[in-house]
């Protein structure tokens, strides 16, 4: 039986995860078992059913909304026509943004995670913003994030088909098994995560929660901290 879920984790400055990303989308496409490939790059509700597969860029784009100044369509192009073309529905899990601000106050996500999952996401959010967040933001964020992984996994359950395999790509934090998508997934479905790490990782530091971790050639070096501390302190 093939597996019902696939979520493969990228990390989104690495060109190398894209490559990858395509290769699977047309491994499966070519075996007949890919069901669906849901991005966290297009908002739930957006997808490409209706599309030929011979539909040009621009519509697929305009179907998804895509929003190419947070995701350059010319890197993630070729992953998405990849699934086109191959007459796949290409399908939008992320939370929408407008209801973005109503999840950041909704306190009951709190306690969808596990206490030390829920402590270990909070100190990512942390730790993801460089310490630049105040610290009052630092519940609403999280909250955030879990309710971006929610509508993934509702996105995943309800492409699911008997006998194939609905294939996800996101970012690595959204797919681990003890802190993302996989808590919002009931027992029942199989499931198998794969993180694509960009270098090795530092021998003390522990390897991703994933059934498999690819690892591809190093980024080049960036201080992303930097950027984020030259901005104005937000409230």
């Amino acid at each position: 039986m093939p597996t019902q879920i696939l979520l493969l984790g990228e990390q989104h400055d690495a060109a190398e995860h894209r490559r990858l990303e395509r290769a699977v989308v047309r491994h499966l496409a070519r075996r007949d078992t890919l069901a669906a490939l849901v991005v966290e790059m297009a908002e739930r509700g957006r997808d490409t059913r209706g599309l030929p597969p011979d539909a040009s860029a621009a519509q697929v784009r305009e179907a998804l909304a895509w929003n190419d100044a947070g995701w350059p369509w010319k890197a993630y192009g070729p992953v998405v026509m990849a699934a086109v073309r191959a007459g796949v529905p290409v399908v939008g899990g992320n939370l929408p943004h407008a209801q973005l601000r109503a999840a950041m106050q909704e306190s009951t996500l709190d306690e969808r995670l596990p206490a030390a999952a829920l402590a270990r996401q909070r100190e990512r959010i942390r730790e993801g913003h460089c310490d630049t967040l105040p610290e009052a933001r630092i519940a609403p964020m999280t909250r955030m994030q879990i309710a971006r992984d929610r509508s993934l996994a509702q996105t995943l359950l309800h492409e699911r088909k008997p006998g194939r395999t609905v294939l996800l790509i996101a970012g690595n934090g959204h797919v681990v098994h003890d802190l993302g998508i996989p808590l919002h997934l009931p027992d029942a479905a199989r499931v198998a995560v794969i993180v694509m790490q960009a270098g090795e990782l530092p021998a003390d530091q522990p390897l991703p929660a994933a059934d498999a971790v690819w690892v591809t050639p190093p980024t080049p070096p960036q201080d992303y901290c930097a950027r984020l501390r030259a901005k104005p302190a937000t409230p």
